[in-house]
């Protein structure tokens, strides 16, 4: 039994069980005494037994899935002639990627016998097993669910089960996003850990030279601060605020028009245009201002007497902001209309212009939303690598020009991490040092918001 047939199966099955217990339910409710009727509706009971079949399912697929690759591993080795793993000096994990990566049908010429055999093994072995463990659980699915349906009588309150699996459910999901959070942090840290070990903390914090090269011999650059990180952070802000000082006055102006003096016939048009930009591939907008912003901008220079790199921060920033504008005018706009009209006819009523409703009434009392937009806007620019890469290059130049080429944190880390790398050298392990760098500085940014919204927004009864 392979995957998509389970999947059918399973969803058949499903539906089955559901139906079976609620009509059940409807039943037992037509054919009791008046006043013993069953203390939850039918629907829940349809739902528990769905629970009984799905969550032992899953959570046994779930282990076979990290289980699997051991277990397989470990039958793989039993079958495997101890004379002929011996070859392999020890190393037996080399010789089980060897046998995985064979096709037991098209295999090279002079192909050892043994992998061969091995991999005809293998892969009826991982057949085999997964059709097993499959029947399995759809067998204790449905005896469980069979269990369930047992229950249904008058005092078994089914609503209050389910309320609870529910419940448990949603906890469950939101420690698997904090354990993945947490996960991802400790993996930069102890990567980011060992790049220190091999370079000073402060010369890579503060450090005005970026040239990630391993040195060879004594009196190289990379031996004298070549992993400094201002240059990256330094072309990183300067970009991300070229695209806020398009996007933010666009993004929000927009969304007071749409929000507040556009009628529904024109906001319904605009906005869904609007939002296109969002749908747009980053690549798209790379080539735009790779090919036609770039020119134009380096066109503009030369009328007006001073010079602009073809590869330019202003290139790359202004496209970016383009791009990240739905971001900042949908979630307003959004933010704004939620604004009970209770509010604007107050301020009406006291005698305020429009205007002066919007600025006193509409925004402080949409702030948390904005700032919101914002800093989600403002993430996905210092996130953004395509447009960088090809608008504004990959050089890294400590300059505050936005007529100059820079690059940015993400660029670097890409960078670094392209091709064949050895996770022991320093030129790796820097990606990391970066991307948990800009960790902590989105943190603080985001810190900083908070702080300001709390401060600053309306609180209305």
């Amino acid at each position: 039994m392979g995957f998509w047939s389970f999947f059918v199966i399973f969803c058949f099955v499903s539906f089955y069980v559901y139906w079976y217990s609620t009509t059940k339910a409807l039943k037992f409710n037509s054919d009791v005494k008046k006043g013993q009727k069953l203390p939850s509706l039918p629907s829940y009971y349809g739902t528990h037994s769905f629970f009984w079949l799905f969550i032992p399912i899953f959570l046994i697929l779930v282990s076979w899935f990290f289980l699997k690759p051991f277990i397989l591993d470990f039958f793989l080795l039993k079958k495997i002639p101890q004379d002929f793993l011996a070859t392999f000096e020890g190393k037996p994990k080399m010789l089980i990627d060897t046998i995985k990566s064979t096709n037991p049908e098209k295999f090279f010429p002079g192909t050892n016998p043994a992998i061969i055999d091995a991999a005809k093994y293998f892969h009826s072995l991982k057949i085999t097993s997964d059709s097993y463990v499959y029947s399995g659980v759809l067998i204790l699915g449905l005896l469980s669910s069979t269990f369930s349906l047992r229950k249904i009588s008058v005092i078994f309150k089914a609503r209050q089960a389910v309320e609870k699996t529910n419940i448990n459910l949603l906890i469950l999901c939101s420690v698997i996003a904090i354990v993945t959070t947490v996960g991802i942090v400790f993996s930069l840290i102890f990567e980011a850990l060992r790049f220190f070990d091999k370079i000073p903390f402060f010369d890579f914090l503060f450090g005005i030279t970026w040239s990630p090269q391993t040195a060879i011999r004594e009196g190289q650059i990379a031996s004298e601060g070549s992993f400094g990180a201002i240059p990256i952070f330094t072309g990183t802000l300067l970009v991300t605020l070229i695209a806020m000082f398009v996007a933010i006055p666009i993004g929000l102006l927009s969304a007071i028009y749409l929000a507040e003096y556009a009628k529904p016939k024109v906001r319904s048009t605009i906005k869904p245009i609007l939002e296109i930009l969002a749908g747009v591939p980053t690549v798209v907008y790379g080539f735009f201002a790779a090919i036609t912003v770039g020119p134009f901008l380096k066109e503009i220079a030369i009328f007006f007497g001073f010079s602009i790199a073809s590869e330019s921060a202003l290139a790359a920033g202004g496209v970016m902001g383009i791009m990240i504008i739905p971001f900042i005018s949908s979630l307003s706009d959004d933010v704004m209309s939620a604004v009970p009209q209770s509010l604007r006819d107050g301020s009406y009523a006291i005698g305020a212009t429009k205007s002066e409703t919007i600025k006193q009434v509409v925004l402080p009392a949409a702030l948390p939303g904005v700032v919101a937009a914002i800093l989600l806007a403002v993430s996905r620019a210092i996130g953004e690598t395509m447009i960088v890469v090809m608008a504004a290059g990959i050089s890294a130049n400590l300059t505050m020009n936005p007529f100059e080429s820079v690059t940015t944190v993400t660029v670097q880390i890409v960078t670094l991490l392209v091709g064949d790398q050895e996770f022991d050298s320093a030129k790796t392990l820097a990606a990391f040092a970066l991307g948990i760098t800009l960790f902590f500085l989105t943190l603080f940014l985001n810190l900083i918001a908070l702080k300001i919204v709390r401060k600053y927004r309306e609180k209305y009864e």
